[in-house]
């Protein structure tokens, strides 16, 4: 799982956070580059699932400042504590990995639901912020469900960070990410993320790719059978 950091003029932006336990982790891996994680005044949270909002909950009981950043639609889930499962594994492969992750044991794949005392420094994206939402980030937000419906990507320069809209390396085949609740909304977000003309796709999961990667696997999409778990 990758957490990304980034700064502006004014402060230091996070991109996602990671699973639960984790943060003493990404505090070293800062620290390593001259950035401590008090700097970070905003989380852009790419969707809500357990790898992605883990240790939410400690990050903003330990950093008073910071803000998150969040699809309207992300709320619930985060409220919830568990991943969605709508949806499913885009490939044999994905599935045998999903299976596996129940094998040890995080099937259930649960996380720390928002404590609601930090729910004042959730900013929901709305028409109404957008603008102001995109100067703080000094980015552009694009809306690239499939995934889930709550996704959201950050385009930064000839960067997008992705979240889950695309994935890099194994189990992940062709980008597609190894969970797909709806093919036809995937298909569309990657026809956004093609139309950016960036030339770098940075994913949450695995590493940074070419752009054309996507053009060249996009018609793959609507070949995908989703495998349910439940």
């Amino acid at each position: 799982m990758n957490t990304y950091i980034y700064h502006t003029l004014e402060s230091y932006i996070m991109i996602d956070t990671g699973y639960e336990h984790s943060l003493k982790r990404v505090e070293k891996r800062a620290y390593k580059q001259d950035i401590t994680l008090s700097k970070i005044k905003y989380v852009f949270l790419t969707h809500a699932h357990d790898d992605h909002a883990g240790f939410l909950n400690e990050l903003l009981s330990k950093y008073p400042d910071i803000k998150v950043i969040i699809h309207n639609r992300a709320m619930y889930t985060l409220l919830k504590g568990q991943n969605s499962f709508v949806g499913g594994c885009s490939s044999l492969m994905a599935l045998v990995f999903c299976k596996f992750m129940g094998l040890i044991g995080k099937g259930k794949h649960l996380f720390p639901a928002i404590d609601k005392q930090y729910i004042d420094r959730f900013i929901e994206i709305s028409p109404q912020n957008l603008m102001n939402v995109e100067n703080i980030l000094q980015g552009k937000i694009l809306f690239t469900p499939g995934h889930t419906s709550d996704s959201i990507s950050l385009k930064i320069g000839n960067k997008i960070f992705c979240g889950d809209a695309a994935m890099n390396g194994i189990p992940s085949l062709k980008n597609v990410t190894i969970w797909v609740e709806n093919k036809k909304a995937f298909q569309n977000s990657w026809d956004i993320l093609i139309n950016e003309k960036s030339e770098w796709i940075y994913p949450a999961h695995g590493k940074p790719f070419r752009q054309d990667k996507l053009r060249k696997y996009i018609n793959h999409i609507p070949k995908i059978r989703l495998y349910r778990l439940k």
